[in-house]
């Protein structure tokens, strides 16, 4: 099948199959006689794999990691657990940061008149630059 087909198939756009092939997160496709990439249901089948894990927030160093893990028939399941209780930390990380900045924002809101008065504690407190 050619790339259109496979990008259809998998959900991920051409150019981004692209892009895994020539960082060499995927070996790049067999090419036909006319030179157009040819992908088999192997090649699909990875793709959905690396789409599925960066749509959870895998960087591609972890899909590499998770790849190889993949692809190891003598892996060991901690070895992937931990990179998915890694991925979770750090889910967690940005729900707690998402948490502080919604609390300043909103205590912000809270002081801000949002009137006709030019005067405006959110302004205010932009400019000041303080964390």
């Amino acid at each position: 099948m050619n790339i259109s087909q496979a990008a259809e198939q998998s959900g991920l756009p051409p150019k981004t199959i692209r892009y895994y092939e020539e960082i060499g997160l995927v070996d790049p496709a067999r090419r036909q006689d006319n030179g157009y990439r040819d992908y088999g249901s192997r090649d699909v089948h990875m793709l959905r794999f690396l789409h599925r894990a960066r749509d959870l927030g895998f960087s591609v160093a972890d899909c590499r990691m998770l790849l190889s893990l993949y692809t190891d028939g003598d892996r060991h399941s901690a070895d992937v657990k931990a990179i998915a209780l890694n991925r979770i930390a750090e889910i967690d990380r940005k729900i707690a940061e998402l948490g502080d900045m919604r609390n300043i924002l909103a205590t912000l809101a809270d002081k801000c008149h949002g009137d006709e008065r030019p005067d405006c504690p959110i302004i205010d407190e932009f400019a000041a630059g303080d964390k």
